[in-house]
């Protein structure tokens, strides 16, 4: 029997299960979090902290914009640092400036305007989103979380929740009475609920990333490969002369599924990536000819003979054949993912929306 009652039990601590504990707190719910690890160390710490709102459409745009607000909500109360500097796309072909065009997103730029805001090589044009944020991921999701911590919500560490059922969550250290529960695990829900996974389609995405020295890159950067990958501008009619330019001029790109994009974190040190695989099960066993790819795209981009590379790493997120899971697998209980890689972008958005139909 449970040994104690909350209002909604969340488990897992990522950006997504964050979203929902605040957006329960602001309800003046009671909440506990559920966490297997000592602290926030997944996708949430392992990404660009690039809140991209302009770039994506449909239901994606939506919850991108709620999640806007919220991280304008969240930075000074939670003391973390953001900037709303937007977001500079710099087009180096043709077909990339085509695609840009057609989209009609953002504010066209010159190639002498992308220049003058950052130091890009072989620019022929471009696009600014002004509405795009940007934060430290490896400090933003931590600071989250003691915020909410200090508005009540209890965090269960080092704790792994071993089954669901309607009101109550099984646990590694007792099981947890709730009237509602969300499962935001991200990859690991086929770990808890193997069924709902494979139904849905939910894999696994490994991703490769390194971190430089800065380049001097005072706002997030997105290129061509970017284009292909965002809802807003894959659309395009163009895309498709876009994407075969890229399997004749650099076919490992593609085949390394690289979206090549930069963001500078405020200690000077620049987010380089990443390339793309998939599978139920990531190995761990990284190639350093993905590494060594990224290298020379940055080197090219920036007109540098070097970088000094200061760390590496892989990332893991959820993947599917839909931007997000949104799932009732009983009553009561709710499993979430961001299945796109745009769980920074929209994840407080989507955790809002489920607890507002929650309670």
């Amino acid at each position: 029997m449970a040994e104690e009652a909350y209002d909604l039990a969340v488990v897992g601590a990522g950006i997504v299960g964050l979203g929902h504990a605040a957006a329960a707190v602001e309800r003046g719910l009671r909440v506990v979090v559920v966490e297997r690890a000592a602290s926030i160390a997944g996708a949430s710490v392992r990404n660009f902290g690039h809140i991209g709102t302009t770039a994506h459409a449909g239901a994606a745009r939506e919850h991108a914009e709620r999640t806007r607000e919220l991280w304008l909500r969240y930075a000074p109360r939670a003391a973390f640092w953001l900037r709303q500097t937007g977001t500079l796309i710099v087009a180096r072909t043709d077909e990339e400036l085509a695609v840009l065009e057609e989209a009609g997103v953002g504010e066209p730029l010159t190639a002498r305007a992308v220049r003058g805001r950052a130091p890009v090589a072989h620019a022929v044009g471009g696009a600014f989103l002004p509405r795009d944020l940007q934060v430290d991921p490896r400090e933003a999701a931590p600071a989250l979380a003691r915020y909410l911590a200090r508005r009540g919500v209890e965090f269960r560490w080092r704790t792994t929740a071993t089954g669901v059922e309607p009101e109550t969550v099984h646990t590694t250290r007792g099981a947890i009475a709730a009237r509602g529960i969300v499962v935001a695990v991200n990859a690991d829900v086929d770990q808890l609920l193997p069924d709902l996974a494979q139904r849905h389609g939910v894999v696994r995405c490994g991703l490769d990333m390194m971190l430089a020295d800065g380049v001097g890159l005072g706002v997030p950067l997105l290129t061509g490969t970017s284009l292909l990958r965002y809802s807003a501008f894959a659309s395009a009619p163009s895309a498709r002369a876009l994407r075969a330019r890229l399997a004749a001029d650099a076919p490992e790109v593609l085949e390394r599924d690289v979206n090549q994009m930069y963001a500078q974190r405020p200690d000077g040190t620049l987010l380089i990536g990443d390339t793309h695989y998939r599978d139920v099960t990531v190995a761990p066993f990284q190639d350093e000819e993905a590494f060594a790819l990224l290298d020379r795209l940055t080197r090219a981009l920036f007109g540098r003979e070097r970088l000094r590379i200061r760390e590496r790493w892989q990332g893991v997120y959820a993947s599917g054949p839909h931007d997000f899971l949104r799932a009732e697998p009983v009553e009561g209980v709710r499993v979430v993912s961001v299945t796109s890689g745009i769980g920074m972008a929209t994840g407080l958005g989507l955790a809002e929306s489920v607890v507002a139909e929650m309670f």
